[in-house]
């Protein structure tokens, strides 16, 4: 499977800005991707002016994805503000290569420490997405820190899980401890798309990566704003979990 990991600097709470630039991203690749995916608040950056930009179906950042995705023909994760019955939610969007919504996570899990939750609900779903055959979970930033989350996923032998994120530098040595951990224990893929830039919350540096079901780093990128081309095997997970068949002797889940 290729991915592209969009990896940018999105101009806050400006979505027409991060549209333009999210189109001249696309317009460098170097190949086609099967599933390119964005960081967290694609279009916004991480904003507690939830009800502002909150969305429904015919909003700017679902309205893009779709004609994006069906235009290039590609799979997209992108995160979107979503409004549902007067509540803002931070949601990852599956927009597949047909421009159709396949999945929609909203995440379980926000960031109280930053008063998200006092501007978005929390969903209460997990959420597998399938591109062909391929399985899928869904995460959202500050998800990375509740390993109870991914260990459902794997129950549900996932191949691959994603967290879209806006993880700032001064912890960023826990979101690549993470990622490689939440790969190991969970024998799959961890993908791990986060910004770079600054806004009034912080710095980043994005460290998007890529790590195997052994929880080798396959790819990590630092700093640039660009789109991480990058080809992953989807045989090594059931190689791995054949060979070392631990998730089989889960007692507590």
């Amino acid at each position: 499977m290729k991915l592209g990991l969009v990896q940018y600097s999105p101009e806050f709470e400006y979505p027409e800005e991060n549209i333009l630039k999210i189109e001249k991203l696309i317009s460098s690749m170097k190949s086609k991707a099967d599933l390119l995916i964005f960081p967290e608040m694609t279009l916004t950056g991480y904003t507690m002016s939830s009800m502002k930009f909150a969305e429904e179906i015919d909003g700017i950042g679902t309205k893009y994805f779709i004609n994006l995705s069906s235009r290039i023909k590609t799979d997209i994760f992108a995160g979107i503000i979503e409004l549902d019955n007067n509540t803002a939610f931070n949601s990852l969007v599956h927009f597949d290569s047909f421009g159709l919504i396949r999945s929609r996570y909203r995440k379980i899990h926000p960031y109280s420490n930053a008063d998200e939750h006092k501007y978005y609900g929390a969903g209460e779903e997990t959420v597998i997405t399938k591109i062909d055959q391929v399985k899928i979970g869904l995460s959202i930033c500050y998800d990375l820190r509740f390993p109870e989350l991914y260990r459902l996923y794997a129950k549900n032998n996932v191949d691959i899980l994603v967290d879209i994120a806006s993880w700032p530098i001064p912890r960023i040595e826990h979101w690549k401890t993470l990622l490689k951990a939440r790969a190991i224990e969970n024998q799959c893929f961890m993908i791990g798309v986060n910004r770079v830039g600054v806004d009034e919350y912080g710095s980043y540096n994005g460290c998007s990566s890529v790590f195997d079901p052994l929880g080798n780093e396959i790819i990590i990128e630092q700093d640039s704003e660009k789109i991480i081309e990058v080809e992953i095997d989807l045989n090594k997970v059931k190689e791995i979990r054949e060979k070392l068949p631990f998730l089989r002797d889960i007692k507590l889940i």
